[in-house]
């Protein structure tokens, strides 16, 4: 686990605001790199020592689609101290109930926690320090670790925004503080639709990222693959299918309705959304999954928190997911060591 610690200037926000990003991988590496540049005080707190060590001696190194270095203060977990007004929660949800009670004894009695991790985690957050004290945002780009202090950021720079939504009782105001801080990286969009907005998200997640993961390529290798695209479009309208019969209305993403680009329910217009989907996914295409990343670290991944919650909830709303079901039982192979990532496991399905 892992923590970046941010304040704000007093010019900035009209008061002494001290917020967190907790959990700073290689997403969190590159918002606390474009938060500094940018002008916010932001401390980098990691448990990797190693990581912590080559952001202290060589400052955060962003490659990809950026090519940049910011100096960052860095320091160890045990080096926190205090409350916080803001934390960004980026961890994995894997321990989600462990980190948001640690969390808990951080935060200010108006402070509030930002979960930015994927899936549907807000109710989890939610359900140890309240809605009101919950934000959800969903991240529109993506990065990889490639060395103690070095990410790639893997989505053009003018693709980057987020997408963020309280829960009741979040006034207002503490939802325009947190999109001025995140604004400081790229364009910020409240959403009404908040759960709206996470479904779209997830389906992407459990497309590219399921996908991805099984055959052990980026999100681009499944646009490019026959049978993955064949796969991502019947991927797709599961998650559609399902959302829709648990009451979900589908958000925009980017400004792009998805449910109009990619749900069919013939053959021409399965044709038409395979046919757009690399279009659709150029500025992400180099994208790694996060799933595959910890999978090649020897780490548990999130697929139970991915395509496993579309399983879930299929199940509730009695709509078949036999791609998805198909993708968490690859992957939870892959996971225990009885296959590896690869295009061939495609044939699986």
């Amino acid at each position: 686990m892992t923590a970046v610690c941010l304040k704000l200037t007093d010019e900035e926000c009209g008061c002494k605001m001290r917020c967190a990003i907790y959990g700073a991988g290689s997403l969190g590496t590159v918002m606390g790199a474009f938060l500094t540049k940018n002008g916010v005080e932001i401390d980098l707190v990691n448990r990797n020592k190693a990581h912590v060590n080559a952001l202290k001696a060589n400052g955060a190194r962003i490659t990809g689609t950026v090519d940049m270095t910011v100096p960052v203060s860095a320091m160890l977990p045990e080096e926190m101290g205090g409350k916080y007004d803001i934390i960004f929660l980026m961890t994995k949800q894997l321990n989600n109930r462990e980190t948001v009670t640690f969390l808990k004894d951080y935060l200010a009695d108006d402070g509030v926690i930002v979960t930015l991790q994927n899936g549907i985690p807000e109710d989890s957050v939610a359900e140890i320090i309240g809605t009101e004290k919950t934000i959800g945002v969903t991240v529109e780009w993506g990065a990889t670790m490639t060395a103690p202090g070095e990410a790639c950021l893997t989505s053009d720079p003018d693709s980057l925004s987020f997408h963020m939504g309280g829960m009741p009782g979040i006034p207002e105001s503490k939802l325009e503080e947190v999109k001025g801080v995140l604004e400081k990286m790229c364009p910020v969009e409240i959403e009404a639709n908040l759960r709206g907005a996470r479904w779209s998200k997830l389906l992407i997640n459990a497309t590219f990222s399921g996908l991805g993961t099984v055959m052990g390529g980026t999100f681009g290798d499944v646009t490019t693959n026959p049978k993955a695209c064949d796969l991502a479009a019947c991927c797709m309208k599961e998650v559609i299918d399902v959302g829709r019969a648990a009451g979900v209305t589908f958000a925009p993403v980017q400004g792009k309705d998805i449910v109009g680009l990619f749900y069919w329910t013939n053959p021409v217009k399965k044709a038409v959304a395979k046919l757009i989907m690399p279009i659709a996914m150029k500025k992400h295409a180099a994208i790694e999954p996060s799933m595959l990343q910890d999978l090649k670290k020897n780490k548990p991944c999130e697929i139970d928190a991915i395509n496993g919650v579309v399983c879930e909830w299929g199940q509730k709303k009695g709509i078949p997911t036999p791609v998805n079901n198909r993708i968490v039982k690859i992957v939870h192979e892959i996971q225990d060591g009885q296959r590896k990532p690869s295009p061939e496991n495609l044939k699986d399905f």
